[in-house]
């Protein structure tokens, strides 16, 4: 063989082994989603990418989240992909935790990811899903942990807030309930932590002293994360209840408003910049006008927000349908078939659509503008 031969053969083969592992697709080059093109036509969506990850016979994906500008995929078996949004290459991918493992959030600060792997507190590399920092602190960690430019929060079992220097995990100062509950969600900024409990207190501390600034009492358990805007907290009740919080000046805090729903709720809500959506189990998916608190529309069949574009709201049902409702008018546009989807991503961060096949093909939707 000559030299030039050798030479195409060895480029074959580089370019062979540099597209191992995810095949993507971008709408420019081809139309390749597992969705067809007439029915993404009829919901007025278009294909931005796709991606093949290499998912292993008889495994499973089992969750999916866009954070920043990356969206992660996992399986059951703790593999994770991390995928640029934009265009669907892949970052990185790796096994970030042993098989069973149970992994507790998953947050990006700065250059590094954070989580909870067998209760023990991790910073991932957010280029490399490396593992940069694993801190055992000793604590039973309740919920996904959070932090500022200073400090970690880390909710643990002893019914505590626990805030620990963030350059050498050193223990500071701790809070918590008067009543002594259990602290179930946290989120923090620069000047405030803010946390909920299974009894339904809301509690506001400075972040870098255990002061309280203000607290708020909800009827029972807040169920899931609380989701700030603004001055405004959005959380989802045991009561059944949604509710908006708002914080005023020196620290006011008053019920702006409170959405009873027909079930008992055990998802936070979706908030955008005009609607707040809420699953309830035995109503399905409601929006509700930020501002006033009263129903948009109904729709017994919605599961989850995918996203939300131009006043329309694109959302997958139980019946493994897409439905586009029109937030205006509160009613129904159109609805396609979407069988193939077995996975998918709640963003409220844009307008694009992220789902999954049982294959592992990961498909990026957007609106037609």
């Amino acid at each position: 063989m000559g030299r030039s031969s050798r030479w195409e053969g060895l480029l074959f083969l580089i370019g062979c082994l540099a597209g191992f592992g995810s095949a993507v697709v971008r709408a420019q080059d081809a139309f390749d989603c597992f969705i067809s093109k007439d029915l993404l036509d009829h919901a007025g969506l278009t294909l931005v990418w796709q991606n093949a990850l290499p998912v292993k016979k008889g495994e499973k994906l089992d969750w999916m989240l866009p954070v920043e500008e990356r969206l992660y995929v996992r399986s059951e078996r703790n593999y994770t992909w991390s995928l640029d949004r934009n265009n669907g290459k892949v970052v990185f991918s790796k096994s970030v935790a042993p098989v069973g493992f149970p992994i507790i959030g998953w947050t990006a600060y700065a250059d590094r990811l954070i989580c909870v792997i067998d209760n023990r507190l991790v910073g991932l590399d957010v280029e490399t899903g490396l593992d940069k920092q694993t801190t055992d602190l000793g604590l039973s960690i309740i919920a996904p942990p959070v932090r500022n430019s200073r400090f970690f929060y880390v909710s643990a079992a002893d019914r505590r807030l626990h805030a620990l220097r963030a350059k050498d995990m050193v223990q500071l100062f701790q809070v918590a309930a008067e009543n002594e509950s259990l602290i179930t969600t946290v989120l923090a900024d620069e000047e405030t932590v803010v946390f909920g409990t299974d009894t339904g207190h809301l509690i506001a501390v400075a972040a870098d002293k255990p002061r309280k600034l203000w607290e708020f009492k909800a009827v029972e358990a807040i169920a899931g994360p609380i989701i700030r805007d603004g001055n405004s907290f959005f959380f989802a009740d045991k009561d059944m209840s949604v509710y908006r919080v708002d914080v005023g000046e020196s620290s006011a805090v008053s019920l702006a408003w409170k959405y009873h729903t027909e079930g008992v709720l055990d998802r936070p809500p979706r908030v955008t910049k005009d609607v707040v959506y809420q699953y309830a189990p035995s109503r399905g998916l409601t929006a509700i006008n930020k501002q006033s608190g009263q129903t948009m529309w109904s729709l017994r069949e919605g599961d989850d927000l995918l996203a939300e574009a131009a006043g329309k709201a694109y959302v997958m049902t139980r019946e493994k349908t897409l439905t586009v409702m029109d937030n205006a008018a509160g009613r129904r546009l159109h609805w396609v078939n979407f069988a193939p989807v077995v996975h998918y991503a709640a963003n409220t961060a844009d307008a694009k659509i992220y789902v999954a096949d049982a294959q592992g093909h990961i498909a990026c939707l957007a609106p037609v503008r």
